[in-house]
């Protein structure tokens, strides 16, 4: 709740400047025009005329302030962003080759196992590594038993758990035919 009183409170504020900035625009063109089509108005008192250019030299000094931090702002938070997908990229690398060790695979079944997860096709992985479909199935299929998963999905969905720090549910054999497991439920639990 207080991030969103928070948020609420920098959009009243976005929007109160947003606001002033476009009196001071009115004002100043609204001058402009009148002046360039040769409409009279009624003359305001040098005074009255001084203090209303004033505050929309203000208001428009202060839109170019927030305005810098908004985008400065912008700026930080697309460098934090970039940084923290750094780190997940970093962490997912990690993961994957620890797994890739405890699960004893080849240099072979690593190569493959990491075209999988990044989606190719059987097809597509034996055209990349120059070998045959069956030899790449056969490696999938060594991939699978090892890792303790019954394909590509479930491959991925052990690095996504392990990433959200789900523990995964052991195989039983009367799910093995699901099409997922609820592990989800057990979140944080080891």
């Amino acid at each position: 709740m207080p991030c969103l009183l928070k948020l609420m409170t920098r959009a009243s504020v976005f929007l109160a400047l947003l606001l002033a900035q476009a009196m001071c625009a009115a004002f100043f063109s609204s001058d402009l025009l009148m002046s360039a089509l040769g409409i009279s108005t009624a003359p305001l008192s040098w005074t009255m005329r001084e203090l209303m250019e004033l505050g929309a030299l203000i208001g428009l000094f202060l839109g170019m302030v927030f305005g810098g931090i908004l985008v400065w702002r912008a700026f930080r938070d697309l460098s934090r962003a970039e940084q923290q997908l750094q780190r997940a990229s970093s962490a997912f690398v990690d993961l994957m080759n620890t797994r890739f060790g405890e699960w004893n695979l080849t240099s072979a079944e690593r190569d493959v196992a990491l075209l999988a997860i990044k989606g190719l096709n059987v097809q597509e992985i034996a055209q990349l590594r120059n070998t045959s479909e069956g030899t790449v199935k056969s490696q999938t299929a060594q991939i699978y038993r090892k890792a303790e998963v019954t394909g590509r999905p479930q491959l991925l969905s052990l690095f996504i758990e392990d990433l959200l720090g789900v523990e995964r549910a052991a195989p039983a054999a009367s799910s093995a035919n699901m099409p997922f497991s609820p592990s989800f439920l057990r979140v944080g639990r080891k």
